[in-house]
């Protein structure tokens, strides 16, 4: 059988050491070569830059604000952002410094897959190091190290987080407490997380009559994690009244015309027009070679529950954590934020897991004695192509995705920044970029920024008054995205991209509009357009 003579454990750490710095440094090096190669240096997402412009300004007027003299709730990582600000602080370039973050998350994710996937099966001595590898070159994982995003930041404190749970389950709970302060720092969802975890080491000893342990334990978890969130909480009611970052609550009100669609549709997919299948919140994560990991993890799960009750009270309890928390993650999703784009950007961390569990899963069934040898070898050969088949295809993506955010966010903020004047005011969908680069005052369309906008989000006509309300000079936007609000005769195009990738992939280009001085229904405030802003 394949994988039947075992290595001695310092064959296997040696091996560690080595193979899996080597593929996380060789997927981001191919990633960001990819990308520079086609002529884009930057990051696959818009979000990036709103990471990249709180970070800058901490550091440099040490306030947490998006417009300088505007502190606001728009982080929904303040602890990503913070290691972006020290990058400002100690002036290291920005992108090699948001690259190196994300790829030593990358490399910690990687070694904290192989540590969880050997207290998980310590009978599978190759678990740790499959589990290692595949997670350094899983696409989704080396796209999101290169992303300028915390989502890689996310995974690996999740994977600590469960590495504790599962090898030392209520022992030192103050500790999984403080990760899981961390995760909430990180994202919001994290939270998430330290629900499972509290129940758990709470059930733990109450399954074996052991109430006041039990109950100590999930005492300390919220001590620790109390200590790392309640200062963000405060945070964030001082700047907007409300305990999460306004983003929790934006995305919510934006794509809440998402949750009319059919649960199932939610959480497998759906086929769109022209025979295209668009992936659920269940199906985005297995979108490469970890869909073959598929029968090894319903082997382990069917092996674990068929112990019954013997895996299910004490200690033992613990094996299921990250599984838990991965299958209720999918369910939050698909209930309140069904969104895959961006390649399911929210439902990455839940990848390390399910490639966990999948890797070891998978030597479990190969060891078994009726599985047909040449089916174990096939099996392990296709996978391994498929890996590297999806890595390189990963790079492919990352390239396009870095292009179309240079060519459409990145251009229109830096023509702002050379045509508008100083003070105009600039109503924008998506923020990032252009606060990044054209350091206006701004509306935010979607919420972030301007969180006076959520109840009326997603209405054009509402919007648009708003936004004449308000006084602004421009409006920055994907015609696609508000279709009746920039028809309106009010807004006059003064500029737009002609990036034919964007079009190619079934996008249109951004447009800036104006809302030109002397119309009797704008606000006598709006400042002339320079002649220069004329095409």
């Amino acid at each position: 059988m394949p994988f039947s003579t075992p290595w001695n454990a310092d064959q296997q750490q040696r091996l560690l050491r080595w193979a899996i710095p080597l593929a996380t440094l060789l997927g981001l090096l191919l990633y960001l070569g990819w990308a520079q190669a086609g002529g884009a240096a930057g990051f696959p997402l818009d979000d990036a830059w709103i990471h990249q412009t709180y970070a800058r300004n901490l550091a440099e007027y040490g306030e947490w604000s998006f417009v300088p003299g505007q502190p606001s709730a728009g982080s929904t990582s303040p602890a990503w952002t913070l290691l972006l600000a020290v990058g400002y602080g100690l002036r290291l370039p920005f992108r090699p410094w948001a690259y190196l973050l994300g790829g030593l998350c990358l490399l910690g994710t990687a070694f904290l897959a192989a540590r969880l996937a050997a207290c998980l099966f310590p009978n599978r001595w190759a678990a740790p190091l499959a589990a290692g590898l595949l997670c350094a070159m899983e696409w989704h994982l080396v796209w999101a190290a290169a992303s300028g995003m915390e989502t890689l930041l996310f995974a690996l404190l999740l994977l600590a987080l469960w590495e504790q749970v599962v090898a030392s389950p209520g022992r030192r709970p103050w500790l999984p407490g403080l990760l899981g302060g961390l995760l909430v720092l990180t994202r919001p969802e994290g939270i998430v997380a330290v629900a499972w975890t509290a129940l758990l080491l709470f059930l733990g000893p109450a399954l074996e009559k052991r109430w006041p342990a039990g109950l100590r334990a999930a005492l300390w978890l919220g001590v620790g994690s109390g200590l790392v969130v309640a200062p963000y909480l405060a945070l964030n009611i001082h700047l907007s009244g409300a305990p999460w970052p306004n983003t929790f609550y934006a995305k919510q009100a934006e794509y809440a015309v998402l949750l009319a669609q059919p649960l199932l549709g939610r959480l497998l997919g759906s086929i769109e027009a022209g025979g295209r299948f668009s992936p659920g919140v269940a199906t985005v994560g297995w979108i490469g070679g970890q869909v073959l990991l598929l029968p090894g993890l319903a082997w382990t799960v069917f092996q674990a529950a068929r112990r019954g009750r013997r895996n299910l009270g004490g200690e033992r309890l613990a094996w299921w954590a990250p599984l838990l928390w991965a299958g209720t993650m999918v369910g939050v999703y698909a209930l309140r934020l069904p969104v895959t784009y961006q390649h399911g950007r929210y439902l990455i961390p839940v990848i390390p897991v399910l490639v966990v569990y999948g890797a070891g899963g998978t030597l479990q069934l190969l060891s078994q004695r009726r599985f047909p040898r040449l089916l174990g070898r096939a099996l392990l050969l296709s996978m391994a192509v498929l890996f590297l088949a999806f890595w390189l295809q990963g790079a492919g993506a990352y390239a396009a995705d870095v292009a179309i955010i240079e060519g459409e966010m990145v251009a229109v903020a830096r023509w702002l920044n050379g045509h508008a004047a100083p003070d105009a005011l600039i109503a924008v969908h998506d923020i990032g970029a252009v606060g990044y680069f054209a350091r206006r005052p701004l509306l935010d369309l979607a919420g972030l920024v301007s969180p006076e906008v959520v109840p009326f989000i997603r209405d054009e006509a509402a919007l648009l008054d708003w936004i004449v309300t308000q006084g602004a000079d421009y409006l920055v936007t994907f015609p696609s995205w508000y279709p009746a609000m920039t028809a309106d005769p009010r807004l006059v195009a003064v500029y737009r991209t002609h990036t034919a990738l964007t079009v190619a992939q079934g996008g249109d280009n951004m447009v800036v509009y104006a809302l030109p001085d002397g119309s009797p229904l704008l606000p006598t405030r709006t400042c002339p357009l320079p002649a220069a802003m004329v095409e």
